[in-house]
């Protein structure tokens, strides 16, 4: 194998799958990347077996062939070059040279055949094309909200809801729900599947620059995302998601109408005299006014703050775990939200304001707790 490729270019291949290079593995394999040179490009992979990244580089191609390289190593040497043409080929057996323009390295490399087959989808997996910003802010905006359940692998990760009309990303730690909403992704027949939140974030950040489109086809066991010369394939979740439409509460009608960074920062300021066990706030709501108060008795703690708003319904006075309604307010990037509340004991619907464009898009719903 002999290749000539920019080190810049390398470096920036490698670093875009090595967050599939796992931690610790009992397959010392897995600590390389895959490199296969043929047809004018140089494919790279790299797996941990449950979740694998693949990009290609055009290059140069002297003599076509496949090794495993040391991740960490050529990950080293390529971050200490300066911009410059690097030549790779293999000398005789077990190493390979690393040659620029007054120096160069030799590193082993490994049998290509030990690498593991990476699976991907059946011929007749479904096929949906996300457009990457959008994808990008369903993930942004959801992940968060994702449990750590063993025994619900499930709530585990992100539901998507794929219908004839538009996509639903959803995540729930059952204590909190956030749905995503968008019509620019949409396919021929309903269809679901469940992204593990691992997967998710590292898919979030190939999707940095949100250009262009990603296209999904998943089948009941993988998904595999294409994004430009970058590929992640994945298992998902087995499991059946929550009917999660029927908990979305549809005539709460004690309506506040806030800024929302306004509304951020008072939480903020206020929690800080709470119970730590707790996180423990409570609104009091009355016509044109909100009260939010905290206080921890154990240390003589308490903090009050008062916020004129535009607020319609019954007086009402409500609690809410304050690290859960902070997520929801600062995961939202909208400038007024509504919140709409049927009593202290059912779950408040969390939304921008209709005005918004954004209102369509992203719902919260936040389950109170008991307030004495």
């Amino acid at each position: 194998m002999e290749l000539v490729v920019s080190s810049a270019e390398l470096l920036k291949g490698v670093l875009n799958v090595s967050k599939a290079i796992p931690a610790k593995t009992s397959l010392p394999i897995l600590e390389n990347f895959l490199f296969v040179v043929a047809d004018g490009k140089l494919d790279i992979t790299a797996s941990d077996q449950e979740l694998t990244l693949l990009t290609s580089l055009p290059v140069d191609v002297k003599e076509e062939g496949n090794i495993a390289v040391p991740a960490r190593q050529i990950i080293d040497l390529l971050k200490a070059l300066p911009d410059q043409p690097l030549t790779l080929k293999t000398k005789g057996e077990g190493s390979f040279e690393c040659i620029w323009n007054n120096g160069n390295s030799s590193l082993p490399y490994f049998p290509a055949a030990d690498y593991p087959e990476i699976k991907g989808v059946q011929e007749d997996a479904e096929t949906v094309v996300f457009p990457a910003q959008s994808l990008a802010d369903g993930i942004s905006g959801t992940i968060y909200a994702t449990a750590d359940d063993e025994m619900r692998p499930a709530m585990n990760g992100i539901f998507f809801d794929i219908d004839t009309a538009s996509t639903t990303l959803v995540a729930s730690d059952s204590h909190k729900l956030i749905c995503y909403t968008t019509d620019d992704a949409k396919a021929v027949q309903k269809s679901s599947f469940i992204l593990h939140k691992k997967p998710a974030a590292v898919l979030r950040s190939l999707l940095d620059k949100g250009e262009g489109d990603v296209e999904i086809r998943f089948d009941a066991s993988n998904v595999v995302f294409t994004y430009g010369p970058t590929m992640m394939v994945c298992r998902l979740i087995t499991g059946k998601y929550p009917k999660y439409r029927d908990v979305i509460p549809q005539n709460n009608s004690n309506i506040l109408r806030i800024d929302r960074v306004q509304l951020l920062n008072t939480v903020r300021r206020v929690s800080v005299c709470a119970n730590k066990a707790s996180n423990h706030v409570k609104f009091n709501l009355a016509p044109g006014q909100l009260e939010i108060t905290a206080q921890d008795l154990g240390f003589a703690l308490a903090a009050y703050e008062k916020l004129e708003c535009d607020y319609a319904g019954d007086d009402l006075a409500i609690g809410f775990k304050s690290s859960f309604l902070v997520d929801i307010l600062a995961n939202m990037d909208c400038e007024t939200v509504v919140m709409k509340f049927m009593d202290a004991r059912r779950a408040a619907l969390i939304i921008p304001s209709e005005e918004e464009a954004a209102s369509e898009k992203i719902c919260g719903i936040l389950m109170p707790i008991m307030i004495s």
